[in-house]
């Protein structure tokens, strides 16, 4: 997560099937098909003796996400929290409070991050963006009755999300490894600490009311059970069919961030479509079959057999559907 959305953010996922369930169907080898001379003898978590299973660390990891294997257990324990108390509560949310309630509500939460993304502006070198910035926060605080209507987006003038993360990235600083942690959700290292620094500053600038607890826990309860129940529906459509939710939150996570980041800076990235969701992201890699050849063990083909139909070109990188349109709206409510 990044910006002033940090501590409203309350990852809620669907269910991921267990690294267990995947070993357990998987048919084993036969004794001729022995794991190789070069293959890595360090065991897993899983495999130690008097190990926790439920905490197995995958022998190799995704890129740019060193922990997996501790981010898919926090994944497991967030989902299953959200199966049991979070998503129900946030539905009930969403059916006994009335909705101009809660649009005003969400209103006036967006406006307090306001001088936020200003100063951030400011600091990214943006001054046309300031003073666009700048301008909605007045408007709202007059005519928007102190931030509880948008008017201000009505004279096109849009929430934008903005934060430390973004400056730091703004001047060079690379995201860090991967995290997905209980009430965050998916970040990297920069956006986390960015993220803090940004929660901290009015308390500790300002003072009262920010620095009051009653305040900080009811913003957050009020701003997480409110984005959980409006994006509902957009996280069913985009994990429900995944065959590893997982990767496929990191992905798109992930190429919404390098695109934020792109547009700030000035630069273009290509879509690097989401990671192959038939994959076991637990199990070793092995040597696939170039295609022709015959299956390990398999008896060699007949001279007089034909050759192969080649296959068809693979299309090039940048052909690949950019499954992060649309979606930025789901990722930054984590």
């Amino acid at each position: 997560m990044h910006g002033g959305t940090a501590t409203l953010a309350l990852a809620v996922l669907l269910a991921a099937g267990s690294a267990q369930a995947r070993e357990s169907a998987a048919a084993p080898l036969p004794a001729e098909q022995s794991q190789p001379a070069t293959a890595p003898a360090t065991m897993t978590v899983a495999e130690r003796p008097g190990s926790t299973p439920d905490i197995a660390t995958p022998r190799h990891h995704a890129r740019g996400d060193p922990w997996e294997g501790f981010n898919r257990w926090m994944f497991r324990r967030q989902q299953g929290f959200d199966r049991a108390v979070f998503r129900p509560l946030a539905r009930g949310y969403g059916t006994i409070v009335p909705k101009p309630v809660r649009t005003g509500l969400r209103h006036l939460l967006s406006h307090i991050t306001e001088p936020i993304v200003f100063l951030n502006d400011l600091l990214q070198l943006k001054p046309k963006r300031a003073v666009r910035t700048l301008a909605r926060f007045l408007i709202n605080t007059t005519a928007g009755i102190g931030g509880l209507l948008d008017v201000a987006k009505t004279a096109k003038l849009p929430h934008r999300d903005n934060g430390l993360g973004n400056t730091l990235a703004r001047y060079g600083v690379g995201p860090g490894p991967y995290l997905f942690l209980p009430f965050v959700g998916p970040t990297g290292l920069r956006d986390l600490f960015g993220a803090q620094v940004d929660g901290v500053l009015y308390p500790v600038v300002i003072g009262r009311p920010f620095d009051r607890l009653d305040y900080q826990l009811s913003t957050t309860v009020i701003g997480g059970l409110d984005l959980r129940n409006e994006s509902d529906a957009g996280f069913k459509a985009l994990l429900d069919g995944a065959a590893d939710p997982y990767a496929t939150l990191r992905s798109v996570y992930q190429q919404n961030r390098a695109a934020e980041v792109a547009e700030l800076t000035g630069k273009t990235v290509e879509p690097a479509g989401l990671d192959d969701p038939l994959l076991d992201p637990e199990a070793a890699p092995t040597d696939q079959p170039a295609a022709g050849d015959p299956e390990p063990g398999a008896a060699p083909a007949p001279a007089s057999a034909p050759a192969p139909v080649p296959a068809e070109p693979s299309p090039p990188s940048g052909a690949t559907v950019d499954a992060a349109s649309g979606v930025p709206q789901l990722v930054s409510f984590l």
